[in-house]
């Protein structure tokens, strides 16, 4: 490598003379200033805005790795990230991927054994026609799917069911169906389990599944008490109750099988945890099991459970990481260092969730989780958790917040309702802000 003449004094040593070096590192502190940084940087982060607007616009329906794949393979094949840097980026995430996997299939076989719809049936029958009783069932129902089966159920296969069923009662869709989107974030904070970005954090905070679960119940609590009253506010017109339903709703057939087998892939995810295995483990094992059941008795196919794996997408967040790495290393990484504030008193936390609740709004939750938790990792457990609170809560602020807001976004067109930007915002403005302060109190008042 050429010789690189230091220009300015890097900021770890601010007395370091210049000098010229024929490598990328400041002796006395290992920081890096390598070569070209400022066009490697321009690049990556070029890249990793074409990916995110590909993923938000998704023309024709094509899968995000189309675009994510050759942007992660011209970043190594530009010298940009080395092959063995992408070996490790991608090596890191496989669990994360390979439990993702497992849960999207489990949640698609609760589909086809009927949980979802017999859940439907379930709150139809308690809310008797009143929108009110409705809501609270949706909040319950939407919080249980996201902490176990993780938000993409919550988007994918639990808002279809609240739209039909809501359009059964006869009552607006329109506050139910935001349940599901919110929920289908701020939820998300009660498990390792419950979001791809949990599953990061999880690791970097060296927390046990239950330490973890222990942590986050009480922000996880209070959220849903923010949202259900702010939301049940906003939409208070719509939700005047009319006439109880007559006839009665049926009850519903309850697939017992199935709440077994979603409690004991709860249980062996603790399990798991306690002998320090993925807990991918647990849910494939539950998915092999309904997998047997659904195929023996034709509720499933090969090819549905084949496609729910959803491997284009898979790969999208593999190659994610590797772009996000990029942008990272060459220059974000220094710049995060220096705006997130350091210990873990109530100010600094709140800090830390706004600024990842804003990088979220602006670079989608997936990067700024993998952006900020190398600088808050050394921190410990509570920062970051509050960057994790600030992921999960904040993309409620806007669609680019979370690529689960953009799955709901179609589910919910798809549908005939149209949830316009500024709606979408407008909701999101009256619920982020108190839900994140909540969240970051309790947490502070649980690891204090």
């Amino acid at each position: 490598m050429p010789a690189t003449t230091w220009t300015s004094p890097c900021a770890p040593c601010p007395r370091w003379p210049p000098r010229t070096v024929s490598r990328c590192t400041c002796p006395p502190c290992g920081s890096r200033r390598i070569p070209g940084a400022e066009l490697a940087l321009a690049l990556a982060a070029a890249l990793l805005a074409v990916i995110l607007v590909f993923a938000m616009v998704r023309p024709h329906g094509l899968p995000e790795a189309i675009v994510a794949v050759p942007a992660a393979g011209l970043l190594v094949g530009t010298g940009v990230v080395s092959s063995t840097e992408a070996g490790e980026v991608i090596g890191d995430l496989l669990p994360v991927v390979g439990f993702l996997a497992a849960v999207l299939v489990l949640a698609r076989l609760c589909a086809d054994e009927g949980l979802f719809q017999a859940a439907g049936a379930a709150m139809a029958r308690l809310a008797d026609g009143d929108p009110r009783r409705l809501l609270g069932g949706v909040f319950v129902l939407a919080a249980a799917t996201t902490a176990v089966l993780s938000l993409d159920a919550t988007v994918l296969l639990l808002t279809p069911v609240v739209l039909a069923t809501a359009r059964t009662m006869a009552v607006p869709a329109r506050p139910h169906a935001y349940v599901t989107a919110h929920l289908s974030n701020s939820a998300s904070l009660l498990l390792p389990v419950s979001n791809l970005t949990n599953l990061l954090a999880f690791t970097a905070a060296g927390l046990s599944f239950a330490h973890f679960a222990a942590v986050m119940a009480l922000p996880w609590l209070a959220v849903l008490a923010v949202e259900y009253a702010v939301l049940r506010l906003f939409f208070r017109t719509e939700l005047r109750p009319g006439p109880p339903a007559h006839p009665p709703n049926p009850a519903p057939d309850i697939p017992v099988f199935v709440l077994v087998v979603l409690a004991a892939t709860l249980a062996g995810f603790v399990l798991t945890s306690f002998y320090d295995l993925s807990p991918a483990w647990a849910a494939l094992a539950g998915a092999m099991v309904l997998g047997a059941r659904g195929l023996s008795q034709g509720h499933s196919s090969v090819r549905g459970i084949a496609a729910a794996v959803d491997v284009p997408f898979l790969l999208f967040v593999l190659c994610l990481g590797v772009v996000v790495h990029a942008v990272v290393t060459h220059g974000l990484g220094d710049a995060m260092n220096r705006l997130v504030p350091d210990g873990t008193s109530l100010p600094a936390l709140l800090a830390i969730a706004g600024i990842a609740a804003v990088l979220a709004n602006v670079v989608n939750n997936l990067p700024a989780v993998l952006v900020l938790l190398p600088v808050v990792s050394a921190a410990g457990p509570a920062a970051v958790l509050a960057v994790l609170i600030g992921v999960n809560i904040g993309p409620n602020l806007t669609y680019p917040g979370s690529l689960a807001n953009l799955l709901w976004r179609g589910v919910v067109h798809r549908d005939g309702m149209r949830a316009k930007f500024t709606e979408f915002s407008l909701v999101g403005l009256c619920t982020t802000p108190p839900a994140l302060v909540a969240a970051v109190v309790c947490l502070w008042a649980v690891i204090g």
